[in-house]
């Protein structure tokens, strides 16, 4: 004869189910927690915002305050433009026409700058041609759809090859920009590491008015390759 006992419904009923012994276990956690720290869920709260806004400063995107007037009429002063850090990573590079903010320590000063490529690696830039444009691998660029009025594409002449991992820089204000034209004769040629590069310009966040997506301009996708150059 079986004797074993059978389960009733009341036996059956009051076993907890798998997960909801695990949903518990977290539930309780994440109790404890709140109760340890000073404001409960509310400090909770502000701890894993500020944890997920450092990742997203260090990895993802970063904001910039444009601290002077060498990207004028474009980026004026105190504008803030959220920097993409993701746009150079997986083997991508800056471009011609981008908009870049770098570490400029031990090549143009200690600080970050914003500036616009103009020359890449193995690029031939040279300024100027007989009409006043600046020249790269033998076509000169229209740069007055992002030039600063008034101001000429450069007072200094040039003629210079870009190593190849570097980056020529210029300010769209030239006549009051410090960029690769100043640091010609210095260590590097005025010509900052790709390395040094933080992340590209995508958008002016600030003021609200001025909200807008930078892009790269099209007299630069004209321009051909390094070694391509028409005689």
């Amino acid at each position: 004869m079986d004797t074993e006992a059978q389960p009733t419904e009341r036996d059956r009923s009051s076993r907890p189910e798998p997960g909801a012994v695990e949903g518990r276990s977290r539930f309780a956690l994440l109790t404890r927690v709140t109760d340890w720290l000073p404001g409960g869920r509310i400090t909770l709260t502000l701890f894993t915002c500020l944890a997920f806004l450092l990742v997203l400063n260090t990895f993802v995107a970063q904001p910039f305050q444009i601290p002077s007037g060498s990207m004028e009429q474009g980026l004026r002063i105190g504008d803030r433009v959220l920097v993409n850090k993701l746009a150079y990573g997986f083997g991508a590079e800056p471009r011609r026409g981008d908009v870049v903010v770098f570490d400029g320590a031990g090549y143009f000063g200690d600080a970050d700058y914003i500036k616009r490529v103009v020359g890449v690696g193995g690029d031939h830039v040279v300024c100027c041609d007989k009409k006043g444009r600046i020249e790269v691998n033998g076509r000169s660029v229209d740069e007055t759809a992002f030039l600063y009025p008034g101001d000429t594409p450069s007072t200094v002449p040039f003629d210079v090859v870009v190593p190849g991992g570097r980056i020529f820089v210029l300010g769209d204000h030239r006549s009051d920009s410090s960029d690769s034209r100043d640091h010609l004769g210095s260590p590097g040629g005025g010509m900052i590491p790709v390395k040094k590069v933080i992340g590209r310009a995508d958008w002016i966040v600030w003021p609200y008015a001025h909200w807008t997506r930078l892009t790269r301009p099209a007299a630069y996708a004209r321009v051909p390759a390094a070694g391509a150059a028409h005689g």
